[in-house]
C-alpha cells in the first residue's frame, strides 16, 4: 500500500479540518485498502478488548460504510465474549458487501462458535459455488460441512464430506492430510460402528500427532468396542496427553469447543 496515499489519509482525518466524507472516494479499492490499512494499525494498537477497538472501525465505517473488513474486525471482541447476536449483526454486513471472502468464514462461526450446523451447511454450499475447492480456517469446506453432518447426527453425509476433505487435500499436497479430518473421519465410523476402517483412520492420525488426547481416546473407545484389551494402553495415553495440555491445534479453540472435543473428566470416566 502506498505510504504517501496513507499519510494523504491521515492528514484529511485530523479531527476538526472541515473534510467530509466527500473528500474520499469509498468505490476506489486502493483508497480502501489504504483505508483499513490505517485503521487497523489503529486499532491493533489498542487490541480488541480495548473499547478503542470498536470505536476505531466505527471510525472507519463512518467515513466508508462499504468496506466488509471493517464489520468482520469490529466483530471480534463481540464473538471471543459470546455476545453472538452482535457479532452476527456485523457478520452478515461483511457477507453482504464481499460474500466471496467472508461467506465461508461465517459458516465456520455457524459451526464452530454457534453449533447452528444447518446454517453452516447452507453458508458452504453458497461458498462452493463462488470458490469450488476452497478452504477457509485452515481447513477445506467440506471438513466444516463434517462437522456440520456430524452435529446433526447424518453419518453417512459426514462421512462422505471428510472422505471429500481427504481427497481435496491429497490432490493439493500430495499425501499430507490434517491430522483433525482423519480424527473426525474415524470418529464418525467409530458411530456407524465401523469398527476396522475407525482403528484404521486414528492409528493414521495418530501417525501424525501422537500426543492428540482426543485420537488416542477415540481409538481406545473403538479397540474396546471390539475386545481388543488394548484399549486400557490408550485411554492411559489419552489421559496422560490431556494432563500435559495437548489440544488439538484449531484455531479458536480457546475459545469454544470442537465437535466430541474430549476432557480429562471424559477420560477418566470411561
Amino acid at each position: 500500500m502506498g505510504k504517501s496515499l496513507i499519510l494523504y489519509l491521515s492528514l484529511i482525518f485530523v479531527p476538526l479540518t472541515g473534510y467530509s466524507q466527500a473528500t474520499i472516494d469509498c468505490e476506489s479499492q486502493t483508497v480502501r485498502d489504504s483505508l483499513l490499512e490505517m485503521y487497523s494499525q489503529k486499532a491493533w494498537k489498542f487490541g480488541y478488548n480495548h473499547p478503542s477497538w470498536i470505536a476505531s472501525w466505527d471510525s472507519l465505517i463512518a467515513i466508508c460504510p462499504n468496506i466488509a473488513e471493517a464489520y468482520r474486525e469490529k466483530a471480534i471482541p463481540f464473538l471471543k465474549s459470546g455476545a453472538y447476536a452482535n457479532a452476527f449483526e456485523l457478520e452478515d454486513k461483511a457477507v453482504e458487501l464481499d460474500p466471496k471472502s467472508w461467506l465461508p468464514y461465517r459458516g465456520f462461526l455457524h459451526c464452530i462458535f454457534t453449533k447452528n450446523y444447518e446454517k453452516a451447511l447452507a453458508d458452504f454450499d453458497a461458498a462452493e459455488n463462488l470458490t469450488p475447492g476452497a478452504s477457509v480456517m485452515d481447513h477445506t469446506y467440506s471438513f466444516f460441512k463434517g462437522l456440520s453432518y456430524l452435529g446433526l447426527s447424518n453419518l453417512p453425509m459426514a462421512e462422505q464430506s471428510f472422505i471429500r476433505d481427504i481427497e481435496q487435500q491429497r490432490k493439493g499436497t500430495g499425501n499430507d492430510v490434517h491430522f483433525n479430518s482423519l480424527l473426525y473421519l474415524g470418529i464418525v465410523r467409530l458411530e456407524m460402528k465401523k469398527f476396522e476402517m475407525a482403528e484404521k483412520d486414528l492409528r493414521a492420525c495418530i501417525s501424525y500427532y501422537a500426543q492428540l488426547p482426543e485420537a488416542n481416546y477415540y481409538l481406545a473407545m473403538t479397540l474396546k468396542a471390539t475386545g481388543n484389551p488394548d484399549a486400557e494402553a490408550y485411554f492411559n495415553k489419552a489421559k496422560q496427553y490431556c494432563q500435559q495440555g495437548y489440544k488439538m491445534n484449531e484455531d479458536n479453540e480457546v475459545y469454544v469447543n470442537y465437535p466430541r472435543q474430549i476432557s480429562l473428566a471424559e477420560i477418566e470416566a470411561k
